[in-house]
């Protein structure tokens, strides 16, 4: 879990479309009040402000809070999910085509995936059979994004558009992967900050795949709400540490260098687009817990209150890694999981990680079933996680207490033009 953080959420846009009538007695549903934007208008003031609506005199109706108002777009120059602030609720899922359907099935399949993703992120019904789980609800911040695996290609006769990024994973020695849960044709992720607009997304998605596609796996995580801490912060994991410091951002003069696959990069398809690393981390939080709060913060080279080095200063305090104690120790131990991870002690490799926690349960002998799904998106595989993986199964202190149970790496290609669908360019060029 490279020690890096994430960039804020954008600045919420306000969803339009055509009014639709309702009896005087009807509570606001999700069709109405979105769909009344463009009769009455539904304004939006600064951060944190409520919605207006026009309602009629006989009708006492609250408005939205700014929660549900936030949306993300779907059209742009990369898929949404992938620079968005990290949301409350997540679900992760990985498809295979099924037996037979190849190429055209495959593109009819992100043409209605892709129509779908619009929709439900513009706060609309997924289509004419939607199931109305979140009809009451605003966007709430949605974003699904669409990648594809090292056998989809194979599947749909482009095997010679397959990015020479996209090879298998090496091994690495904390690995204990399931590969019922691992890999997989087509991949997609769905962040909402509301749990039933993330759960219709995924029933959505699911649904639409048809007999073109059958589930393969399917995971669901977690992040704190927005609003839940008195300050925007770094998010924390299920360890309690501050988790995220380092990460690259977008104001950053070489994010979109080291983040997304350039214009005129190859294959020409993915241009605009990033490579997702995605990992179950499965933590021993039994073993963990059982360490002080100085052995915690030894095993991270972080302050567990405040993310600070334990060199000193603040989370974003540089960390100085010469720094000594009075008897000569290194303050940031050797394995500490902070200095491994440092860029700059892995020859600028960097990473923008958006994971989700999870919990699946107890197991049978009292343990938890929790962690992190990991996630995290780089031009190139090859020069972001795998060097950072590799260092780390040398010699992190935070190995033992962790254990990789799933993986997959997915090619996710830039984002769709008004009018376009998702990977059209490789299915249609």
């Amino acid at each position: 879990m490279p020690d890096q953080s994430l960039p804020k959420t954008r600045t919420p846009k306000a969803p339009t479309g055509e009014s639709e009538a309702a009896p005087a007695h009807e509570g606001i549903s999700r069709r109405r009040l979105l769909g009344t934007a463009g009769a009455t208008g539904i304004v939006l003031g600064t951060a944190g402000a409520a919605v207006g609506y026009a309602a009629a005199p006989s009708e006492a109706a609250a408005p939205l809070t700014s929660l549900g108002t936030d949306r993300a777009m779907f059209h742009g120059k990369h898929q949404p999910g992938i620079t968005d602030g990290l949301q409350a609720r997540g679900h992760l899922m990985a498809f295979d085509l099924a037996a037979g359907a190849g190429r055209k099935e495959a593109a009819a399949l992100l043409r209605r995936w892709s129509d779908t993703a619009r929709r439900l992120m513009a706060g609309e019904p997924g289509g004419h059979d939607d199931t109305d789980v979140a009809r009451d609800a605003g966007p709430s911040s949605l974003t699904i994004t669409f990648g594809f695996g090292h056998n989809f290609f194979a599947r749909t006769g482009l095997e010679k558009q397959r990015p020479a990024a996209l090879d298998p994973l090496p091994e690495f020695s904390s690995d204990h992967l399931d590969k019922n849960r691992s890999n997989g044709d087509l991949w997609v992720q769905i962040g909402a900050n509301d749990a039933l607009v993330a759960f219709h997304a995924l029933r959505a998605i699911q649904k639409d795949a048809g007999r073109a596609a059958k589930v393969r796996w399917q995971m669901n995580g977690f992040n704190r709400s927005p609003g839940a801490t008195s300050h925007p912060m770094t998010a924390r994991n299920l360890m309690g540490q501050i988790d995220g410091t380092r990460n690259p951002k977008p104001n950053e003069a070489d994010f979109d260098q080291r983040i997304f696959v350039p214009e005129k990069g190859e294959p020409a398809w993915m241009a605009n687009g990033s490579y997702a690393v995605v990992r179950r981390i499965r933590m021993l939080l039994d073993d963990w817990e059982q360490l002080s709060v100085r052995a915690q913060e030894d095993v991270i080279g972080r302050r567990k209150s405040n993310g600070a080095a334990l060199s000193g200063g603040t989370e974003t305090t540089a960390m100085d890694l010469e720094k000594t104690d009075a008897k000569g120790n290194l303050v940031v131990p050797i394995n500490a999981h902070a200095r491994i991870t440092r860029p700059d002690q892995n020859g600028g490799a960097a990473m923008l990680r958006r994971p989700f926690s999870f919990h699946d349960g107890i197991d049978t002998d009292g343990v938890p079933d929790a962690g992190l799904l990991f996630v995290c998106w780089q031009a190139d595989p090859l020069r972001g996680f795998v060097p950072v993986q590799r260092k780390l199964d040398r010699g992190d202190a935070l190995s033992q207490f962790i254990r990789h149970e799933s993986s997959g790496l997915f090619a996710v290609p830039g984002g769709a033009a008004e009018g376009e669908y998702v990977g059209q360019k490789l299915l249609e060029g």
